[in-house]
């Protein structure tokens, strides 16, 4: 599909800076009426088995920090919800959660927890030698991960049909609805591959916002939606249509492009945008 790689050398010459993306997508996500129910919500003030999080957008329930990891997934977690984790408890008279926030605050966030050290991690009251080093475990593998992501050639998705032999063996013969996003950079290489919604057999529901949120964090300059029809028919349905409409017009807002809506079956696949559905 030749005009993915037309959009992807635009996109290049007309850059959205991350941080005016992020300042988008707040705008946009003010504007959203959708209820917020089930999700964690800032405070500005503690309640009773809460505590606000000074180092992340996170308000921590202190006693389902692993059951909200499950749920909404350990990328939805504040930095200190992840340290509280990885401590896992905490010392007399004070909760894991409160020494991670101690941690956090005198060492100047994440960053700085590095530079202590195994010697300068274990001195600080309510962690020791064996809290330390699982901090310092955790740091390291995050640190590998990231060096081999630079040197690592990233799966590039120029074409319908690349994201077709991607999708169609991982999600064709599902017998339940996967929603997939594919998040990409200036030059359409994979930046992060997550699935966002799972359903039954007649589909699962989503909003723009459940889109884009992990878009916005994964800093992507296009995306590319993708899900299965179990049924067999890889035919848009009507909420199909309006999901990718409304997509679109969410995206034009954040400054991220919607390359294509890509479904696929047993039968086969289509593009939302051969179809139509996405005009130029």
């Amino acid at each position: 599909m030749k005009e993915w790689r037309q959009q992807a050398a635009a996109r290049r010459q007309m850059t959205v800076s991350m941080a005016d993306r992020m300042r988008r997508w707040l705008r946009y996500e003010s504007c959203c009426v959708r209820s917020r129910m089930g999700e964690p919500h800032l405070e500005s003030t503690s309640a009773p088995g809460r505590m606000t999080a000074p180092h992340g957008e996170r308000t921590i329930a202190t006693p389902r920090l692993r059951e909200r990891a499950l749920v909404h997934g350990i990328d939805e977690l504040a930095d200190v919800a992840l340290v509280a984790l990885l401590l896992g408890t905490g010392t007399e008279g004070e909760s894991a959660e409160s020494v991670a926030v101690r941690l956090l605050d005198s060492t100047g966030g994440i960053a700085g927890l590095g530079q202590l050290g195994g010697h300068g991690l274990s001195s600080r009251r309510g962690i020791g030698p064996a809290k330390a080093v699982r901090v310092l475990a955790a740091l390291e593998l995050g640190r590998r991960a990231a060096v081999r992501n630079l040197h690592e050639q990233r799966e590039v998705f120029a074409t319908f049909d690349a994201v077709v032999s991607w999708a169609h063996p991982r999600l064709a013969a599902l017998e339940h609805e996967e929603v997939w996003l594919l998040s990409l950079d200036g030059r359409n290489g994979l930046r992060s591959v997550r699935r966002i919604a799972q359903g039954g057999l007649h589909g699962c529901a989503l909003m723009p916002r459940d889109v884009l949120r992990p878009a916005v964090r994964e800093g992507a300059s296009a995306i590319i939606l993708l899900h299965n029809h179990p049924s067999g028919d890889p035919s848009p349905s009507p909420d199909d249509l309006r999901m990718t409409v409304a997509l679109r017009a969410a995206c034009e807002i954040v400054g991220i492009a919607l390359l294509d809506h890509v479904i696929v079956a047993r039968d086969g696949a289509t593009s939302l945008r051969e179809s139509g559905a996405l005009p130029e």
